[in-house]
């Protein structure tokens, strides 16, 4: 195999790594689809809720702690 021939293959695999791992140069161009930030904002919705769970949870056992 040549030299030229080895760098086009070497060229053309990496070309085909970055399609398939989504890093080419339009990977980070793309848009959110409406649904996708409603989703967002559903998840960090669900997410404060945990934190306040966790936090109220956290706080009746310090209460807990100091009654007995």
């Amino acid at each position: 195999m040549t030299g030229r021939a080895a760098a086009g293959l070497a060229a053309l695999a990496a070309g085909a790594a970055l399609l398939l791992t989504g890093c080419g140069p339009a990977a980070g161009a793309q848009h959110k689809a409406p649904q996708s930030v409603s989703d967002d904002a559903k998840v960090k919705d669900m997410q404060d809720k945990l934190d306040a769970a966790d936090d109220a949870a956290a706080q009746a056992d310090a209460d807990a702690t100091q009654n007995n």
